[in-house]
């Protein structure tokens, strides 16, 4: 059986956050499953960046099954865990369940790969303290206040966890979790 990674997101989750690490990480031969509040058809979205807008737009995306719900989640059941951003984080943040899965990976050292507003999540999970991190540069003052450096790079690697801006900077961020992955997650 593959090594599991979970991904975690919702509705008016990127489109491009969820499925470019979704399909980049099968291609490695880890089985991905995604996680959501509930096992339903999520609605992600698609945000672009548009000249003379004073931020990025949000039209709809894909939509896309939830493989389980967070309580369903059996964290220990996996070797490693993605964050996608979107809007999903602003509201997911909240959730004691999805705070039980993050505080796990990282309790654990386990890898951990973030992007966007994805930081949102770890924030509120109490995580991001002491520890360096990108995120969406909006988020630059929800980094500090939870106790993180807020460091404004494509491929932000803090031990096993690796961080982006959002997903003009894909390919440095797989990358460099394909990297950690090797190290301490291999596929099994």
């Amino acid at each position: 059986m593959a090594s599991k990674i979970l991904l975690v997101t919702g509705d008016a989750a990127e489109s491009l956050e969820v499925f470019y690490p979704y399909q980049r990480l099968q291609e490695e031969g880890y089985q991905v499953d995604i996680a959501a509040p509930a096992r339903k058809r999520l609605q992600f979205v698609v945000h672009d960046f548009v000249d003379d807008f004073d931020t990025y737009t949000e039209k709809p995306g894909y939509t896309w099954p939830a493989d389980l719900a967070f309580d369903e989640v059996d964290p220990a059941d996996y070797v490693a865990l993605v964050i996608p951003g979107g809007r999903a984080p602003e509201y997911l943040r909240n959730n004691p369940e999805l705070q039980r899965i993050v505080k796990h990976f990282f309790d654990t050292d386990k890898p951990v790969a973030q992007i966007c507003h994805g930081p949102l999540i770890t924030a509120a999970a109490g995580v991001l303290n002491g520890r360096r991190s990108a995120a969406y540069p909006a988020l630059q003052p929800d980094v500090k206040a939870a106790g993180g450096e807020f460091v404004d790079g494509e491929a932000v690697v803090d031990g096993v966890v690796v961080s982006a801006r959002a997903w003009p900077d894909h390919p440095a961020w797989i990358r460099a979790f394909v990297e950690v992955l090797r190290v301490k997650a291999p596929v099994a």
